[in-house]
């Protein structure tokens, strides 16, 4: 395997050297040895053709643990490159155990190293100060003219339009709270934090912490349905007949039973899907499920070695024009933003064609659909089977 390509964005890490300058001696590891390393008590990734022991840094990952024990005991190299900035490299010669003595990387992942390294060299993953700058603009202006709608007018309609208002503030935070979780919008990790608190905890009402852990464990196990914590959502919906079955929630750490409640509620959920989410304020929600709802779903963890061909299969693009982007907050390009989180949303569309050129070379689904044939699609999907007697 060619490191050089394989770590493209942060350089080849001479983890093989010692203090010295010199070489040392490093142990090879096969891939069988690998995957005995997959408990949190001892813990074994590899990235680049070389292995680490990361038990010791379960605590302390950014991410949280979840992502890394998806990963245990596999090769994480698409992985580690999609989330992780240069500045994360020099990190790991301190986990070094040895180099992989078997590596195999797919043409799929290899091409795919090879567009990190494309999109490096073009400055993509740089963050763009314009964009927050219009949002946080366009959020205050929304603000101001709902509470001058309620202000200076009685009628109601004005009540309603200021209110409509109000609901596109949520969103657009929603987006903000988003992008800030996947890179840098502000020029400083603390105003970052800030920017984050103040967008998801104080405007849009979630626990940016909460979200982060389980969006961190949703983008490396994309539609797994044991360890995706945003397919999980009995008793109330099922996106597949393998929920019928009790499974165990690695992200809930708890079994999901499908028992006398959600078998009925199951059966009525194509109907209580959106009253579900309007009346919980959730419609940002919406946009998530329609994105992955749809797409191809597994059972078990994500396996290193088609990582990237996993992403394509569970995510669906909306088609829009590019004045309706602001809409989706970046989301309309799935596909796109599971490939390469750390890009900003602004630059999505610029990528897409590179992303859907890869997709037809390799033989990968590239779904999108606009938007109402992919609400009519979620609701397909969420038909009513059989769930088993009702009780």
């Amino acid at each position: 395997m060619a490191t050089t390509t394989t770590m493209a964005e942060g350089g080849e890490n001479n983890d093989n050297d010692d203090a010295a300058g010199g070489p040392k001696a490093v142990r090879c590891v096969s891939t069988e040895e690998l995957r005995k390393h997959s408990t949190a008590s001892d813990l074994w990734i590899a990235i680049g053709g070389k292995v680490y022991d990361v038990t010791r840094w379960l605590p302390s990952h950014p991410g949280g643990d979840l992502p890394l024990l998806s990963l245990a005991g596999s090769d994480a190299t698409d992985a580690f490159l999609a989330y992780h900035p240069p500045s994360a490299f020099p990190l790991l010669p301190r986990f070094l155990v040895g180099r992989l003595s078997d590596p195999a990387v797919s043409p799929a992942s290899a091409d795919y190293r090879r567009l990190c390294s494309q999109f490096s060299r073009l400055g993509l993953f740089r963050p763009s100060p314009l964009l927050p700058s219009l949002s946080l603009l366009a959020m205050l202006a929304l603000l101001l003219s709902a509470v001058l709608l309620v202000r200076l007018s009685p009628s109601p309609l004005a009540h309603l339009l200021s209110g409509a208002l109000v609901g596109l503030l949520w969103i657009q935070s929603g987006w903000m709270g988003h992008d800030s979780g996947h890179y840098p919008i502000l020029p400083s990790r603390g105003l970052n934090r800030l920017l984050q608190i103040c967008s998801g905890n104080c405007v849009t009402g979630i626990s940016i912490a909460w979200w982060k852990r389980n969006h961190n464990a949703h983008h490396i196990a994309c539609n797994s349905l044991d360890f995706d914590p945003d397919l999980q959502h009995l008793p109330l919906f099922a996106v597949s007949p393998r929920l019928f079955a009790p499974l165990f929630s690695v992200f809930y750490r708890r079994t999901m039973p499908f028992g006398a409640a959600a078998r009925l509620l199951v059966s009525y959920q194509h109907l209580t899907f959106y009253p579900r989410h309007l009346r919980r304020h959730r419609i940002q929600h919406v946009q998530f499920c329609l994105n992955h709802f749809s797409s191809e779903v597994f059972v078990g963890p994500p396996a290193g070695n088609d990582w990237f061909e996993r992403q394509t299969m569970a995510s669906l693009d909306i088609s829009c024009p590019p004045w309706m982007d602001w809409f989706h907050g970046g989301l309309q390009f799935q596909v796109e933003h599971h490939l390469f989180p750390r890009i900003p949303r602004c630059r999505l569309r610029k990528i897409a064609p590179f992303v859907r050129d890869l997709c037809k070379k390799h033989n990968l689904p590239y779904a999108t659909a606009s938007f109402w044939e992919a609400n009519a699609m979620t609701i397909r999907t969420s038909a009513p089977r059989h769930a088993g007697p009702q009780c």
